[in-house]
Protein backbone atom coordinates (compact mmCIF):
# COMPACT_ATOMS: atom_id res chain seq x y z
CA UNK A 1 0.00 0.00 0.00
CA UNK A 2 1.32 3.40 -0.89
CA UNK A 3 2.09 5.96 1.75
CA UNK A 4 -0.67 8.59 1.82
CA UNK A 5 1.70 11.37 2.84
CA UNK A 6 4.04 10.55 -0.05
CA UNK A 7 1.11 10.43 -2.47
CA UNK A 8 0.09 13.97 -1.50
CA UNK A 9 3.71 15.13 -1.21
CA UNK A 10 3.35 16.48 2.33
CA UNK A 11 5.15 15.87 5.61
CA UNK A 12 3.62 13.74 8.33
CA UNK A 13 3.26 16.76 10.61
CA UNK A 14 1.46 18.87 7.97
CA UNK A 15 -1.64 20.77 9.03
CA UNK A 16 -5.07 20.00 7.71
CA UNK A 17 -4.98 23.17 5.58
CA UNK A 18 -1.63 22.17 4.04
CA UNK A 19 -3.02 18.73 3.20
CA UNK A 20 -6.09 20.32 1.60
CA UNK A 21 -3.96 22.67 -0.52
CA UNK A 22 -1.74 19.78 -1.68
CA UNK A 23 -4.77 17.72 -2.61
CA UNK A 24 -6.35 20.51 -4.62
CA UNK A 25 -3.16 21.13 -6.52
CA UNK A 26 -2.81 17.47 -7.48
CA UNK A 27 -6.52 17.03 -8.18
CA UNK A 28 -6.48 19.85 -10.68
CA UNK A 29 -3.47 18.34 -12.38
CA UNK A 30 -4.65 14.70 -12.47
CA UNK A 31 -8.41 14.98 -12.92
CA UNK A 32 -9.44 12.89 -15.97
CA UNK A 33 -11.37 15.79 -17.43
CA UNK A 34 -8.09 17.72 -17.58
CA UNK A 35 -5.38 15.06 -17.87
CA UNK A 36 -5.97 12.33 -20.47
CA UNK A 37 -2.72 10.43 -19.74
CA UNK A 38 -2.72 6.66 -19.33
CA UNK A 39 -2.02 6.75 -15.60
CA UNK A 40 -3.85 9.95 -14.69
CA UNK A 41 -7.07 8.24 -13.61
CA UNK A 42 -5.28 5.78 -11.32
CA UNK A 43 -3.10 8.50 -9.81
CA UNK A 44 -6.17 10.63 -9.24
CA UNK A 45 -7.81 7.77 -7.31
CA UNK A 46 -4.72 7.37 -5.12
CA UNK A 47 -4.60 11.09 -4.39
CA UNK A 48 -8.29 11.15 -3.57
CA UNK A 49 -8.02 8.12 -1.30
CA UNK A 50 -5.05 9.63 0.52
CA UNK A 51 -6.93 12.84 1.09
CA UNK A 52 -10.01 10.93 2.29
CA UNK A 53 -7.94 9.37 5.08
CA UNK A 54 -5.71 12.31 6.03
CA UNK A 55 -8.48 14.94 5.96
CA UNK A 56 -10.43 13.04 8.62
CA UNK A 57 -8.81 13.55 12.06
CA UNK A 58 -9.93 10.15 13.40
CA UNK A 59 -8.83 8.17 10.33
CA UNK A 60 -5.54 10.05 10.25
CA UNK A 61 -4.85 9.23 13.91
CA UNK A 62 -5.47 5.52 13.26
CA UNK A 63 -3.34 5.64 10.12
CA UNK A 64 -0.46 7.37 11.90
CA UNK A 65 -0.62 4.86 14.78
CA UNK A 66 -1.01 1.57 12.92
CA UNK A 67 0.27 2.40 9.46
CA UNK A 68 -3.00 1.16 7.96
CA UNK A 69 -6.62 2.16 7.94
CA UNK A 70 -7.69 -0.28 10.65
CA UNK A 71 -9.42 -2.63 8.27
CA UNK A 72 -11.51 -0.01 6.55
CA UNK A 73 -12.52 -0.68 3.02
CA UNK A 74 -9.78 0.51 0.69
CA UNK A 75 -12.07 0.37 -2.30
CA UNK A 76 -12.97 3.67 -3.75
CA UNK A 77 -16.70 3.24 -3.91
CA UNK A 78 -17.21 3.20 -0.14
CA UNK A 79 -14.72 5.96 0.41
CA UNK A 80 -16.66 8.51 -1.58
CA UNK A 81 -19.81 8.03 0.45
CA UNK A 82 -18.07 7.81 3.83
CA UNK A 83 -18.44 10.46 6.49
CA UNK A 84 -14.75 11.34 6.39
CA UNK A 85 -14.73 12.69 2.83
CA UNK A 86 -16.83 15.61 1.53
CA UNK A 87 -17.82 16.15 -2.08
CA UNK A 88 -17.55 19.84 -1.24
CA UNK A 89 -13.73 19.60 -1.41
CA UNK A 90 -13.77 18.33 -5.00
CA UNK A 91 -16.46 20.82 -5.93
CA UNK A 92 -14.44 23.71 -4.46
CA UNK A 93 -11.33 22.52 -6.28
CA UNK A 94 -12.87 22.65 -9.76
CA UNK A 95 -15.68 25.21 -9.41
CA UNK A 96 -14.06 27.92 -7.31
CA UNK A 97 -15.68 27.35 -3.93
CA UNK A 98 -13.16 29.70 -2.33
CA UNK A 99 -11.78 27.36 0.35
CA UNK A 100 -15.13 26.52 1.91
CA UNK A 101 -16.29 30.15 2.16
CA UNK A 102 -19.71 30.60 0.66
CA UNK A 103 -20.03 33.59 -1.64
CA UNK A 104 -22.57 36.14 -0.50
CA UNK A 105 -25.35 37.02 -2.92
CA UNK A 106 -25.04 40.44 -4.57
CA UNK A 107 -26.88 43.42 -3.14
CA UNK A 108 -29.95 44.83 -4.83
CA UNK A 109 -28.75 48.36 -4.24
CA UNK A 110 -26.83 49.98 -7.08
CA UNK A 111 -25.43 53.45 -7.51
CA UNK A 112 -27.26 55.72 -9.91
CA UNK A 113 -25.81 56.71 -13.27
CA UNK A 114 -23.95 60.00 -13.72
CA UNK A 115 -25.62 62.54 -16.01
CA UNK A 116 -24.38 65.41 -18.20
CA UNK A 117 -26.45 68.45 -19.17
CA UNK A 118 -25.64 71.61 -21.13
CA UNK A 119 -26.38 75.07 -19.75
CA UNK A 120 -26.24 78.26 -21.80
CA UNK A 121 -25.20 81.54 -20.18
CA UNK A 122 -24.57 85.08 -21.37
CA UNK A 123 -21.06 86.51 -21.64
CA UNK A 124 -21.71 88.79 -18.68
CA UNK A 125 -22.38 85.72 -16.50
CA UNK A 126 -19.03 84.30 -17.60
CA UNK A 127 -17.32 87.58 -16.66
CA UNK A 128 -18.71 87.84 -13.12
CA UNK A 129 -20.23 84.42 -12.37
CA UNK A 130 -23.89 83.82 -11.60
CA UNK A 131 -26.44 81.63 -9.87
CA UNK A 132 -28.66 79.88 -12.38
CA UNK A 133 -31.73 77.70 -11.96
CA UNK A 134 -31.93 74.58 -14.09
CA UNK A 135 -34.48 71.79 -14.44
CA UNK A 136 -33.26 68.21 -14.55
CA UNK A 137 -35.21 65.10 -15.54
CA UNK A 138 -33.76 62.39 -13.32
CA UNK A 139 -34.53 59.52 -10.95
CA UNK A 140 -35.56 60.28 -7.40
CA UNK A 141 -35.96 58.00 -4.38
CA UNK A 142 -39.51 56.64 -4.37
CA UNK A 143 -41.46 58.67 -1.79
CA UNK A 144 -43.85 55.76 -1.13
CA UNK A 145 -41.40 53.00 -0.24
CA UNK A 146 -38.38 55.23 0.52
CA UNK A 147 -36.16 53.06 -1.68
CA UNK A 148 -37.03 49.72 -0.06
CA UNK A 149 -38.83 48.52 -3.23
CA UNK A 150 -41.59 47.01 -1.05
CA UNK A 151 -45.14 48.13 -0.52
CA UNK A 152 -45.40 50.01 2.81
CA UNK A 153 -45.83 47.57 5.68
CA UNK A 154 -44.05 44.74 3.85
CA UNK A 155 -40.40 43.69 3.61
CA UNK A 156 -38.10 41.55 1.52
CA UNK A 157 -38.40 37.81 2.05
CA UNK A 158 -35.71 35.16 1.92
CA UNK A 159 -35.99 33.14 -1.26
CA UNK A 160 -37.58 29.74 -0.63
CA UNK A 161 -35.80 28.13 -3.57
CA UNK A 162 -32.17 28.96 -2.75
CA UNK A 163 -32.58 29.61 0.97
CA UNK A 164 -31.06 33.07 0.68
CA UNK A 165 -27.79 32.00 -0.95
CA UNK A 166 -28.73 33.30 -4.38
CA UNK A 167 -27.45 30.03 -5.89
CA UNK A 168 -29.10 26.75 -6.80
CA UNK A 169 -27.23 23.50 -7.25
CA UNK A 170 -27.57 20.92 -9.97
CA UNK A 171 -25.94 17.55 -10.48
CA UNK A 172 -23.35 17.06 -13.22
CA UNK A 173 -21.99 13.64 -14.19
CA UNK A 174 -18.23 13.14 -13.93
CA UNK A 175 -15.80 10.31 -13.40
CA UNK A 176 -16.50 10.65 -9.70
CA UNK A 177 -20.19 10.21 -10.25
CA UNK A 178 -22.52 13.13 -9.73
CA UNK A 179 -20.86 16.46 -8.82
CA UNK A 180 -22.95 19.41 -7.69
CA UNK A 181 -22.48 22.74 -9.47
CA UNK A 182 -24.03 26.13 -8.67
CA UNK A 183 -25.88 28.68 -10.78
CA UNK A 184 -27.77 31.91 -9.98
CA UNK A 185 -31.26 31.27 -8.66
CA UNK A 186 -33.88 32.05 -11.28
CA UNK A 187 -36.52 32.92 -8.71
CA UNK A 188 -34.63 35.69 -6.89
CA UNK A 189 -32.22 36.49 -9.76
CA UNK A 190 -29.29 35.64 -7.50
CA UNK A 191 -30.13 38.21 -4.80
CA UNK A 192 -31.19 35.66 -2.19
CA UNK A 193 -34.35 37.61 -1.45
CA UNK A 194 -37.63 38.22 -3.25
CA UNK A 195 -40.07 41.15 -3.15
CA UNK A 196 -43.42 39.59 -2.24
CA UNK A 197 -45.30 42.88 -2.58
CA UNK A 198 -43.51 45.36 -4.91
CA UNK A 199 -44.21 49.04 -4.32
CA UNK A 200 -47.10 50.12 -6.54
CA UNK A 201 -45.52 53.50 -7.34
CA UNK A 202 -42.00 52.42 -8.39
CA UNK A 203 -42.81 48.82 -9.39
CA UNK A 204 -40.21 47.50 -6.98
CA UNK A 205 -37.26 49.58 -8.25
CA UNK A 206 -37.05 51.94 -5.30
CA UNK A 207 -36.98 55.07 -7.46
CA UNK A 208 -39.22 57.06 -9.80
CA UNK A 209 -38.68 59.48 -12.67
CA UNK A 210 -39.13 63.13 -11.69
CA UNK A 211 -38.22 66.68 -12.67
CA UNK A 212 -36.10 68.57 -10.19
CA UNK A 213 -35.14 72.26 -10.05
CA UNK A 214 -31.58 73.05 -8.99
CA UNK A 215 -29.79 76.33 -8.39
CA UNK A 216 -26.18 76.02 -9.52
CA UNK A 217 -23.35 78.44 -8.82
CA UNK A 218 -21.48 79.27 -12.01
CA UNK A 219 -18.01 80.58 -11.13
CA UNK A 220 -16.61 83.67 -12.82
CA UNK A 221 -14.25 82.96 -15.71
CA UNK A 222 -15.95 79.89 -17.15
CA UNK A 223 -15.79 79.34 -20.89
CA UNK A 224 -17.56 77.14 -23.39
CA UNK A 225 -16.70 73.54 -22.53
CA UNK A 226 -16.10 74.12 -18.81
CA UNK A 227 -17.66 71.32 -16.74
CA UNK A 228 -18.97 71.73 -13.21
CA UNK A 229 -19.39 68.61 -11.04
CA UNK A 230 -22.34 68.52 -8.66
CA UNK A 231 -21.59 65.58 -6.37
CA UNK A 232 -24.64 63.57 -5.29
CA UNK A 233 -27.01 65.57 -7.51
CA UNK A 234 -27.40 62.90 -10.20
CA UNK A 235 -30.01 60.16 -10.36
CA UNK A 236 -30.91 58.08 -7.31
CA UNK A 237 -29.61 54.53 -7.18
CA UNK A 238 -31.69 51.38 -7.49
CA UNK A 239 -33.20 50.04 -4.26
CA UNK A 240 -31.92 52.95 -2.20
CA UNK A 241 -28.44 52.90 -3.73
CA UNK A 242 -26.11 55.92 -3.61
CA UNK A 243 -27.00 58.98 -5.66
CA UNK A 244 -24.85 59.67 -8.72
CA UNK A 245 -23.15 62.93 -9.77
CA UNK A 246 -24.46 65.55 -12.15
CA UNK A 247 -22.09 67.30 -14.58
CA UNK A 248 -22.99 70.69 -16.03
CA UNK A 249 -21.23 71.71 -19.26
CA UNK A 250 -21.20 75.44 -19.96
CA UNK A 251 -22.05 77.04 -23.32
CA UNK A 252 -21.40 80.80 -23.47
CA UNK A 253 -23.65 82.73 -25.85
CA UNK A 254 -22.11 85.06 -28.45
CA UNK A 255 -22.38 88.72 -27.39
CA UNK A 256 -23.55 91.35 -29.89
CA UNK A 257 -21.00 93.93 -28.68
CA UNK A 258 -18.01 92.25 -27.10
CA UNK A 259 -15.73 89.54 -28.45
CA UNK A 260 -13.88 87.30 -26.00
CA UNK A 261 -10.27 86.24 -26.53
CA UNK A 262 -9.08 84.23 -23.56
CA UNK A 263 -9.75 86.49 -20.59
CA UNK A 264 -9.60 89.69 -22.68
CA UNK A 265 -12.61 91.42 -24.22
CA UNK A 266 -12.53 93.32 -27.52
CA UNK A 267 -14.93 95.96 -28.79
CA UNK A 268 -14.94 98.27 -31.83
CA UNK A 269 -15.75 101.94 -31.28
CA UNK A 270 -16.50 104.23 -34.24
CA UNK A 271 -15.68 107.94 -33.87
CA UNK A 272 -16.29 110.76 -36.38
CA UNK A 273 -13.37 112.06 -38.39
CA UNK A 274 -13.63 115.47 -36.76
CA UNK A 275 -13.60 113.95 -33.26
CA UNK A 276 -10.54 111.87 -34.12
CA UNK A 277 -8.81 114.94 -35.54
CA UNK A 278 -9.70 117.35 -32.76
CA UNK A 279 -9.80 114.92 -29.85
CA UNK A 280 -12.75 114.30 -27.56
CA UNK A 281 -14.12 112.26 -24.68
CA UNK A 282 -16.43 109.32 -25.40
CA UNK A 283 -18.55 107.31 -22.97
CA UNK A 284 -18.45 103.54 -23.55
CA UNK A 285 -21.03 101.18 -22.05
CA UNK A 286 -19.21 98.14 -20.58
CA UNK A 287 -20.14 95.24 -18.27
CA UNK A 288 -18.82 97.42 -15.43
CA UNK A 289 -20.96 100.42 -16.42
CA UNK A 290 -20.09 103.56 -18.41
CA UNK A 291 -16.40 104.23 -18.91
CA UNK A 292 -14.89 107.50 -20.22
CA UNK A 293 -12.42 107.22 -23.08
CA UNK A 294 -10.06 110.06 -23.97
CA UNK A 295 -9.66 110.29 -27.75
CA UNK A 296 -6.44 112.20 -28.35
CA UNK A 297 -6.22 114.69 -31.25
CA UNK A 298 -5.00 113.04 -34.40
CA UNK A 299 -6.17 109.54 -33.44
CA UNK A 300 -5.96 107.16 -36.39
CA UNK A 301 -8.29 104.37 -37.38
CA UNK A 302 -7.11 101.01 -36.01
CA UNK A 303 -5.56 102.35 -32.84
CA UNK A 304 -6.33 100.38 -29.66
CA UNK A 305 -7.11 101.78 -26.25
CA UNK A 306 -6.71 99.36 -23.33
CA UNK A 307 -8.85 99.51 -20.20
CA UNK A 308 -7.10 97.43 -17.56
CA UNK A 309 -8.97 94.84 -15.45
CA UNK A 310 -12.27 95.25 -17.27
CA UNK A 311 -12.14 91.88 -19.03
CA UNK A 312 -13.14 88.39 -17.89
CA UNK A 313 -12.33 87.22 -14.36
CA UNK A 314 -9.53 84.65 -14.26
CA UNK A 315 -11.09 81.28 -13.44
CA UNK A 316 -8.31 79.92 -11.22
CA UNK A 317 -6.35 83.07 -10.40
CA UNK A 318 -7.11 86.45 -8.97
CA UNK A 319 -7.67 89.45 -11.17
CA UNK A 320 -9.25 90.00 -14.56
CA UNK A 321 -8.29 90.37 -18.17
CA UNK A 322 -8.37 93.68 -20.10
CA UNK A 323 -10.90 95.42 -22.31
CA UNK A 324 -9.35 96.45 -25.62
CA UNK A 325 -11.15 99.16 -27.58
CA UNK A 326 -10.45 99.18 -31.33
CA UNK A 327 -11.01 102.67 -32.78
CA UNK A 328 -12.60 103.08 -36.20
CA UNK A 329 -12.42 106.63 -37.63
CA UNK A 330 -15.48 107.27 -39.79
CA UNK A 331 -15.03 109.19 -43.05
CA UNK A 332 -18.06 111.33 -44.00
CA UNK A 333 -20.28 110.02 -46.81
CA UNK A 334 -22.65 111.94 -49.08
CA UNK A 335 -21.49 115.41 -47.99
CA UNK A 336 -23.62 118.41 -49.12
CA UNK A 337 -22.13 121.35 -51.07
CA UNK A 338 -21.54 123.42 -47.99
CA UNK A 339 -19.71 120.57 -46.23
CA UNK A 340 -17.71 119.89 -49.37
CA UNK A 341 -16.65 123.53 -49.54
CA UNK A 342 -15.57 123.48 -45.92
CA UNK A 343 -13.54 120.34 -46.55
CA UNK A 344 -11.86 122.01 -49.53
CA UNK A 345 -11.02 124.99 -47.41
CA UNK A 346 -9.55 122.66 -44.83
CA UNK A 347 -7.53 120.91 -47.50
CA UNK A 348 -6.25 124.27 -48.69
CA UNK A 349 -5.25 125.30 -45.23
CA UNK A 350 -3.38 122.01 -44.92
CA UNK A 351 -1.79 122.63 -48.34
CA UNK A 352 -3.54 119.58 -49.74
CA UNK A 353 -4.26 120.61 -53.37
CA UNK A 354 -6.95 118.86 -55.41
CA UNK A 355 -7.44 119.22 -59.17
CA UNK A 356 -10.57 117.73 -60.72
CA UNK A 357 -11.06 115.68 -57.59
CA UNK A 358 -7.50 114.34 -57.63
CA UNK A 359 -4.77 115.03 -55.10
CA UNK A 360 -2.14 117.27 -56.71
CA UNK A 361 1.16 115.60 -57.57
CA UNK A 362 3.24 118.75 -58.01
CA UNK A 363 3.57 122.28 -56.73
CA UNK A 364 3.53 123.02 -53.11
CA UNK A 365 1.17 120.25 -52.20
CA UNK A 366 1.84 117.18 -50.14
CA UNK A 367 3.82 115.34 -52.83
CA UNK A 368 5.97 118.42 -53.41
CA UNK A 369 6.77 118.59 -49.72
CA UNK A 370 7.63 114.92 -49.80
CA UNK A 371 10.02 115.44 -52.69
CA UNK A 372 11.61 118.35 -50.90
CA UNK A 373 12.24 116.22 -47.84
CA UNK A 374 13.75 113.44 -49.87
CA UNK A 375 15.86 115.90 -51.85
CA UNK A 376 17.33 117.45 -48.75
CA UNK A 377 18.80 114.15 -47.65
Amino acid sequence: MSNHYEVLGVAQDSTGEEIKRAYRKLARKLHPDVNTGDTAAEEFKLVTRAYEVLSDPQKRRVYDTTGNENGTDTGYGAGYSGSGFAFQDIFETFFGGGGGQQTRPPSRTRRGQDALINVRIDLKDAVFGANKKIEVDTAEVCPTCDGTCCEPGTTLRTCDICGGSGQVQRAVRSILGQVMTSAPCGTCQGYGTVIPHPCHECSGEGRIRARRTLTIKIPAGVATGTRIQLAGQGEAGVAGGPQADLYVEIRVNTDSTFLRDGDDLHVTLSVPMTAAALGTTVRLDTFDGDQELDIKPGTQSGEILTLRNLGVTHLRNQGRGDLRVHLNVETPRNVDPQQEELLRQLAGLRQEEYTDGQLASSGSGVFARLRERLGNR
